[in-house]
């Protein structure tokens, strides 16, 4: 048998890779990591941590401004300081980065700074020098997508968000996936004159369309100028910051140009051709069911191989590759009923099939829907509103769809995803006792169903 540095290396030091070769580690097995920057990935540095720290920050806007309504006076107006709350993130984002490499320290893995490359099969180079493995796991993510337009090199990715010097009076966003969406939200509490540029009719392709339609209303409630079938053509600097052309002829100037149009796979420069490593038809990594690459000693979890892009996820397929290298090998991955948040202002949460992709699936469904203003708004002054909707397969009568925005959606449809991967019925729904009064008990009291 030959002989390996390393039972298994990971490439990546994201929430996958490091989830990983901890576990690995754990088990007893001889484990490397290589990453180039900063511990935790795109998720902890510029994804998920501090994306929610910012939401937080302008959603304080929203409670100064809502705490007249319940006879609260501030003695002045409000005043944001940017540089703190950037400081601020910096200093929980470092205290992150250090609690991953604890976290490898502590479980025996080697961490290696340094860019790597695939070699062959079993073997890695970082800066001249190569490692063995008898297995390699790719977990490099995704990095964003720009498009090659005039004057791209004015452009900025979600990745520069967190740290715009100075603060942009005014932001455009061009995309309408959920990053694009969160940030404008952000942006907008926080006091930026925001305008969303989507080239298609609605925001947030493969969210339903009740859930997109109602959040395109509220955002543009709140502040955000959201200007759908609408693509930009150029970008050029001006007198007066950045003058941005759009396909029709207008102009718009803008402090700061976002694209968040989308996210790429993270394979370039990793070797991946010459160790033999195919890719899809999306750029991906091309991975069996086992998260086998077309090598059969090379795995790859994660956005690499793009399979649902969210961290949790990266997480679950990371202990599957590790049951099957170094555990029993019965862990599994399910893809149906993933939860997921996206925090925009409202949030939305939402689990399980669309009304659309139900009907497609399921044939004849029922649809539940409620609209409302929440008790908060009641006595605050605004005008939010909240969505709920319940997607029951009329057969069995199972819930197969679950959507909601609204304030703390995340947090509400968290833990009826348990239920529903349990596989909780419309009657158990019903039969549930509502905790009042909150927004979530619209799910359990809803009884007329939507016409057709």
């Amino acid at each position: 048998m030959p002989t390996f540095d390393f039972d298994l290396f990971v490439i990546g030091g994201g929430s996958g890779g490091v989830r990983a070769a901890r576990m690995a580690a754990q088990t007893g097995a001889r484990v490397g990591l290589a990453e180039a920057a900063e511990l935790g990935g795109t998720c902890v540095n510029v994804g998920c941590i501090p994306k929610k720290l910012y939401s937080y920050a302008a959603g304080y806007a929203e409670s100064f401004e809502e705490a007249a309504g319940y006879g609260w006076k501030l003695p002045a107006e409000p005043q944001f300081d940017w540089a703190h709350l950037k400081s601020q993130r910096a200093k929980e984002i470092g205290r992150l980065n250090g609690i991953y490499a604890s976290l490898l320290k502590n479980s025996g893995v080697t961490l290696i700074t340094g860019w790597a490359q695939l070699v062959d099969g079993h073997t890695v180079e970082i800066d001249g020098k190569r490692h063995t493995a008898r297995h390699l796991l790719v977990a490099t993510g995704g990095t964003p997508f720009v498009p090659d337009i005039p004057g791209r090199e004015h452009i900025v990715t979600s990745d520069a968000m967190f740290d715009l010097d100075p603060f942009p009076k005014r932001l455009l966003v061009v995309g309408g996936g959920y990053i694009a969406c969160e940030f404008a939200s952000i942006f907008n509490g926080l006091g930026a004159k925001v305008t969303q540029l989507h080239r298609r009719a609605h925001l947030l392709t493969g969210f339903d369309d009740d859930v997109r339609q109602f959040l395109a209303n509220e955002m543009g409630k709140a502040g955000v100028d959201v200007r759908l079938n609408c693509e930009a053509s150029s970008i050029a600097r001006g007198p007066d910051g950045l003058v941005v052309t759009l396909a029709r002829g207008q102009q718009i100037e803008a402090d700061t140009v976002l694209f968040a149009t989308g996210r790429v796979p993270n394979t370039q420069g990793l070797g991946l051709e010459a160790a033999g490593v195919k890719l899809d038809d999306k750029g991906a990594i091309a991975v069996d069911a086992h998260y086998r690459t077309s090598v059969p000693s090379i795995y790859a979890v994660g956005d690499v191989s793009t399979r649902v892009q969210l961290t949790p996820v990266a997480l679950a397929e990371a202990m599957v590759v590790v049951d099957a290298l170094f555990g029993k090998g019965k862990r599994r991955m399910d893809y149906e009923f993933i939860p997921t948040a996206v925090f925009t202002h409202p949030n939305i949460g939402t689990c399980g099939y669309t009304e659309l992709d139900a009907r497609a699936k399921f044939g004849e469904i029922t649809v539940f829907s409620s609209e409302f203003k929440s008790l908060r708004h009641t006595l605050s002054g605004r005008s939010e509103r909240t969505f709920m909707k319940l997607v029951v397969d009329k057969k069995s009568d199972r819930v197969v769809g679950l959507h909601m925005v609204g304030a703390d959606a995340g947090e509400v449809v968290q833990g009826f995803a348990v239920a529903m991967r349990a596989g909780a019925t419309k009657a158990i729904f019903d039969s549930t006792i509502g905790i009042h009064p909150t927004g979530a008990e619209e799910f359990v009291t809803m009884r007329e169903p939507m016409p057709g």
